[in-house]
């Protein structure tokens, strides 16, 4: 059964000086939500008018306990450039059967199950016919109480070959 966080990490992973920077820009503006500088934000610390450029590449799942499920909630207008299709409201493992079986999954069951933040660059492991060759992606656990993560606040840049951002 998945178990909450007592002590969420402050720590950001993986070289954060090597970010983009908008990936950046919304891990400071989510550290900077912190409650009292340890507990976990939840989504109603959040104001979208606050990061407006990062709008278009920002998105948001519900995470669903026993069993443990996430929905889409929100998706920024370029992940239907990627997704050509859209599946808010839906369960990630309805609109992605093969979601448990990716190598991704962990991350997010390391954010929602340990309230830890995720960060990857490399190929994308769903959108593989949008012409997307790299992604850049930033996972952070949102949490109504500080302490529980509901929520799953990310960020994926998509970029193509020639390493332009969609």
């Amino acid at each position: 059964m998945p178990k909450t966080t007592d002590f969420p990490p402050l720590a950001a992973p993986e070289a954060p000086d090597r970010w983009h920077p908008r990936i950046r820009a919304l891990y400071d503006y989510w550290a900077g939500l912190r409650p009292g500088g340890t507990l976990l934000p939840g989504r109603q610390h959040l104001d979208p008018i606050d990061i407006p450029a990062l709008l278009p590449w920002v998105w948001l799942f519900d995470v669903q306990r026993q069993p443990l499920r996430f929905r889409v909630r929100l998706l920024g207008t370029k992940h239907y450039e990627q997704m050509l299709r859209d599946p808010t409201g839906r369960w990630v493992d309805e609109a992605y059967p093969s979601f448990a079986s990716q190598t991704t999954y962990p991350d997010y069951l390391k954010v929602a199950v340990e309230g830890r933040i995720s960060y990857r660059k490399g190929p994308p492991a769903y959108h593989v016919d949008s012409g997307c060759s790299l992604l850049e992606r930033i996972m952070l656990p949102l949490a109504r109480d500080g302490r529980s993560v509901d929520m799953i606040l990310g960020l994926t840049l998509y970029f193509r070959a020639d390493g332009e951002i969609y």
